[in-house]
């Protein structure tokens, strides 16, 4: 099983693997830059050599990197749309180097354009700052619909890629909160709900999965994480995420609150659940 959990890699990628191992994690995320601003830490690739070296020792990975969440593709402000295919560019091109597998990104939003020009703006986008040569892929994440976000149902995600003409090069990254809110009952119907994720854009798209409870019931449109049990999700919703066949070997990447201090205890409950 791959637990892990959002690290600052402030200090380097070596020193990030090593705080998340402490924690007793075995995968982790982490800011591709600055997540409010564009500042971005020049490349040290001994430190990416060393932080290599020790993921292959402890079976560590795999490593994935999160855009900024002031980016918006799907914005009808020319100035913000070229800045986030600037930042987006420069990060896939920086985490080829770092040999990062995947970036999560949040799709858009369409600030009041309607989800069809927001899905173009986004798939326009996405097929502008990619070659189809890279050997990452940037995995779309499941939205729960809170003010214009493009991208909280699976039709939607499917539409993206499909537009960018090259949709191998794309996955998902589900996030059990946003799921919730965006009305996919994961905790009475989690079956149907992968069923349905299966039929539209295949299981195998599930690339990683933002591990959270939610502090606002099914179907609320609200993105507000909740400690693992705390939430409207709760314990035996979260204990057959992790265990069911479909997601148990794909990577779980906690984003609650209260830091490292809960990561590990987290990280210790969720393996309490398959023990």
């Amino acid at each position: 099983m791959r637990i892990g959990a959002h690290i600052s890699i402030s200090k380097g990628y070596e020193h990030a693997v090593k705080e998340a191992l402490s924690i007793g994690a075995n995968t982790m995320q982490f800011f591709s830059r600055n997540p409010r601003g564009s500042a971005a830490k020049a490349l040290d690739f001994v430190d990416i050599k060393n932080a290599e070296e020790l993921c292959k020792k402890q079976d560590f990975g795999p490593l994935v990197a999160h855009a900024p969440y002031t980016l918006n593709l799907a914005s009808s402000r020319e100035k913000a749309r070229e800045f986030a295919l600037m930042v987006l560019k420069d990060d896939i091109e920086r985490l080829e180097q770092a040999k990062v597998p995947y970036m999560v990104i949040h799709p858009g939003s369409h600030l009041g354009d309607g989800i069809e020009q927001g899905t173009e703006k986004i798939a326009s986008g996405l097929k502008h700052i990619m070659t189809g040569r890279e050997k990452m892929m940037i995995l779309l994440e499941t939205m729960a619909g809170a003010g214009s976000e493009v991208g909280y149902t699976f039709e939607q995600l499917y539409d993206i890629m499909d537009r960018t003409g090259m949709p191998e090069k794309f996955g998902v990254c589900i996030d059990t909160c946003h799921l919730l809110g965006a009305g996919y009952d994961v905790i009475g119907r989690l079956d149907e709900v992968l069923s349905e994720f299966d039929r539209i854009l295949g299981l195998s798209r599930i690339k990683a999965i933002h591990l959270n409870d939610s502090k606002f019931p099914l179907g609320s449109r609200k993105d507000r994480h909740a400690n693992l049990g705390e939430g409207e999700l709760g314990s035996e919703a979260i204990k057959n995420i992790i265990t069911h066949p479909a997601l148990k070997d794909k990577p779980f990447l906690l984003e609650t609150p209260g830091g490292i201090e809960n990561y590990k205890k987290e990280i210790d409950m969720l393996k309490s659940m398959t023990d």
